[in-house]
């Protein structure tokens, strides 16, 4: 479903399409735009650029001004994409900081507390960059199988990238990354604490809860961003 400008005449191009123009024009990744509209996710900047989700006009207000855009351009399509019209310059956005972090298998991730130094040569399979500076180390895993992904609500599907921070304290509603004994790999799941009890909750209602006592759990890292690519 295409979402088409009503206030308007009939203008080529979507509402979706003019803000993705406009964050490209911008040198800005979908979790910077989200980021500058202070969202905690690039999801609705994906729903917005895929044209999945009806806008609201704070957020077309928002969007304007990170991008610098007129926000009737986004709406319709007419008149100058820039806020100043007459003008023939456009503000040029500054690079923030970016930090580079290992992408790593699960197996490696399971090993991570064990490593003396998780930088050694070959730990690595690539990097990933993002402008999140973690407060230790850090690594991204991507996401397999199906436990995280819930059909409402908060959900992680496979496939999607998690920056993992080992330097980040795990509170109730966390979603980790731990260790469990007698397994080779690490394990995503939401971290629940309840009267002092710790537990693994999976995403997926399908999957079972795992006691983290019973377990061995030990926790490896917090996971604070996520982002997959569209392309």
């Amino acid at each position: 479903m295409k979402l088409v400008s009503t206030r308007g005449g009939n203008v080529a191009g979507t509402i979706g399409s003019r803000i993705k123009e406009a964050r490209i024009r911008a040198e800005m990744t979908q979790p910077q735009l989200a980021k500058a509209c202070g969202w905690s996710s690039q999801g609705r900047v994906s729903n917005y650029e895929r044209d999945l989700r009806e806008p609201k006009s704070g957020d077309i207000a928002a969007i304007a001004k990170a991008l610098n855009v007129s926000e009737s351009w986004i709406w319709t399509g007419e008149g100058g994409q820039q806020k100043s019209e007459d003008s023939n310059v456009r503000m040029v956005r500054q690079p923030d900081s970016h930090y580079r972090y290992p992408v790593i298998s699960w197996v490696k991730a399971g090993n991570w507390a064990e490593a003396l130094n998780p930088f050694t040569p070959g730990c690595e399979d690539r990097y990933q960059m993002t402008d999140y500076r973690a407060k230790g180390d850090a690594f991204w895993l991507e996401v397999k199988g199906d436990s995280m992904t819930a059909s409402v609500g908060e959900s992680v599907p496979q496939g999607m990238m998690i920056l993992v921070d080992t330097g980040i304290e795990a509170e109730n509603g966390s979603l980790v990354v731990a260790q469990i004994d007698d397994s080779e790999e690490a394990t995503f799941k939401k971290l629940v604490i309840d009267s002092g009890q710790r537990y693994l909750k999976p995403l997926n209602p399908a999957y079972p809860m795992l006691d983290c006592q019973k377990a061995g759990c030990r926790i490896l890292g917090v996971a604070v961003e996520m982002k997959r690519s569209l392309r």
